[in-house]
């Protein structure tokens, strides 16, 4: 990960996690997952302070939260005690095992790798699904340069194509850029199933 964005989340991340959670629930996301994911477990890559996590927990997706902020990782162990994180940052993600999980969950975390650490990202996150699982990936949409926040946080520009040509071989389920209804950002979403 970009390690001037690593250091805001570490250094912030009590305030980014109170952030997260103030905002309105992602009812789109939540939307999208039952309409895509299959019944069984899922690896949310990038779950910051658990949010997402402890909303599959609930919802019948059994979830493992990964993140590359220890500082965020706490965060989530104190509001979702219950619930299991771990650090792995991408793109390596190690220690996650390969065809492991049914579903994965990646929630407007990419931008913030640079470009060239998008596609072995996404091939990463595909080897840790079952055959037959399904992707979910969202990115905040940064046009032309890659920008920085008043945070340093990198929001890096990169044509959809990136990922795409990660997928090959997938089904690819939706393709679409939209405003967000939790954080009001554009963001482009993709869902993919891995061939069985």
């Amino acid at each position: 990960m970009d390690k001037a964005t690593l250091a805001a989340y570490d250094g912030n991340a009590a305030a980014f996690a109170q952030d997260w959670h103030d905002q309105p629930a992602p009812a789109d996301l939540h939307a999208i997952v039952r309409r895509f994911f299959t019944p069984g477990s899922c690896a949310d890559i990038g779950c910051g302070s658990g949010r997402e996590v402890g909303w599959l927990d609930a919802n019948g997706y059994p979830a493992h939260g990964y993140d590359a902020s220890e500082g965020l990782l706490q965060e989530a162990r104190r509001r979702y005690p219950a619930s299991r994180f771990t650090c792995a940052p991408l793109p390596e993600l190690e220690g996650i095992a390969d065809a492991g999980y049914d579903n994965l969950l990646c929630e407007t975390v990419i931008m913030h790798l640079p470009a060239a650490d998008i596609l072995p990202s996404v091939q990463r996150m595909l080897a840790i699904l079952k055959p037959g699982g399904v992707l979910y990936l969202s990115w905040r949409v940064t046009r032309d340069a890659d920008q920085r926040d008043k945070h340093d946080r990198l929001y890096a520009a990169f044509d959809a194509g990136v990922v795409r040509d990660a997928l090959q071989g997938c089904a690819l389920l939706l393709d679409e850029e939209v405003v967000s209804e939790s954080s009001g950002k554009v963001i482009h979403r993709l869902v993919a199933r891995k061939p069985a």
